[in-house]
């Protein structure tokens, strides 16, 4: 199947799962002309179409519940339930179970195909597999007030230190309106569990539409703004749909907050799937962290590593056990994770630039925040 009709395929079938926003999916096919990395962002059906063709090498590892699309921009900061300062991978809308190695191979061809790379592409995989297996040795979360207290100026960026967050929420009257009205608000079950989310005492609840993520684009996502002892708080809602995987592979249950509370994190309190849509808090410390621009200069071994060891700690607490996974790495040739890599984001590439030579494309409008 060709990628156009693969993603008009896959398009038709989100339509079942959800209402989707039309001028969304504009915004997305927009997005996915600007660079390969944002294509493989949007593009997660795809990959979990073709994978197995691309590399079947690793479809007979050992299976257990992964992150699927994890890439260089699948994380982020959030406060534990005892207000701790944590980083780790913050989506899990596509979990599934399925070979332990796309995992790693995903993250590892989403740094190749990474704008303004830093690192050599064979060290990078090097690095990856050692971060993995220190993290299988000790899994635990990243505490950026403790532990790993390096990882602060990853995690945090610029944005954070100018309070750029905030600033861009000042502007939310700028971002879509609900069905055309300034005083418009989401179904009723939405204002529910958006109000459910949010402390006693707010006051002038503020609701919008929000447009934003890659592959996500075009679920229905709403938030709410209210005031709240002085200042002002976020919340998220965001229709949950299965997995990509399970769209090629078959279906299988959510395991999206299996592996946001799983034994090794320490866990989003505020992060809940409710009526079949995702809730979260969203904060300056609470947020994904995007590179952007800046990825040369976080393309770093280090914090390259750090990822991997996250992603073990989140493997570690699967199905199959942490011997297996010692066991499956040590039999792999030398050179398996680059290999992959190398021929899954040669792929993702030739996509991309099939995507962008088509015309007739509406592309759309619309921005993110």
């Amino acid at each position: 199947m060709s990628f156009r009709d693969d993603n008009k395929a896959y398009e038709a079938w989100l339509a079942t799962q959800c209402d989707v926003v039309a001028d969304d999916i504009k915004a997305k096919h927009k997005l996915m002309k600007t660079n390969a990395f944002m294509f493989l962002r949007a593009t997660y059906f795809r990959w979990a179409r073709k994978i197995g063709t691309w590399c079947p090498e690793l479809m007979d590892a050992p299976k257990l519940l992964c992150v699927g699309d994890l890439h260089l921009e699948n994380f982020g900061t959030w406060r534990d339930a005892d207000g701790r300062f944590v980083w780790g991978v913050n989506d899990f809308d596509e979990a599934a179970v399925m070979p332990y190695p796309l995992d790693l191979v995903r993250l590892a061809a989403s740094i190749r195909i990474a704008p303004d790379r830093a690192v050599d592409n064979r060290k990078a995989a090097a690095i990856l597999i050692k971060g993995y297996l220190e993290g299988l040795r000790v899994p635990q979360p990243a505490l950026l007030d403790e532990g790993e207290t390096w990882l602060r100026p990853y995690a945090i960026g610029t944005e954070l230190e100018a309070g750029e967050f905030w600033e861009k929420l000042g502007e939310v009257k700028k971002y879509p309106l609900i069905d055309g009205k300034s005083d418009g608000k989401p179904p009723r079950e939405i204002v529910q569990l958006l109000n459910a989310s949010l402390p006693k005492g707010t006051t002038n609840i503020l609701y919008r539409r929000r447009i934003a993520g890659g592959g996500s684009l075009g679920r229905p996502r709403y938030v709410a703004i209210a005031d709240w002892h002085g200042g002002r708080i976020l919340r998220e809602a965001k229709a949950c749909v299965p997995s990509a995987w399970t769209y090629v592979h078959g279906k299988q249950p959510s395991g999206l907050l299996e592996l946001a509370r799983g034994k090794y994190r320490a866990p989003d309190p505020f992060l809940d799937i409710r009526n079949r849509f995702v809730v979260r808090r969203l904060a300056p410390d609470s947020r994904k962290v995007e590179l952007n621009e800046r990825a040369a200069t976080h393309i770093e071994g280090k914090f390259l590593q750090a990822m991997a060891f996250d992603l073990a700690s989140i493997h570690a607490a699967g199905s199959v056990g942490v011997d297996v996974l010692r066991r499956d790495l040590k039999k792999r040739p030398r050179g398996w994770l680059y290999n992959a890599a190398k021929t899954a984001a040669s792929e993702v590439e030739k996509d991309f630039k099939d995507w962008r030579s088509k015309r007739g494309w509406d592309d759309g409008g619309g921005g993110r925040w």
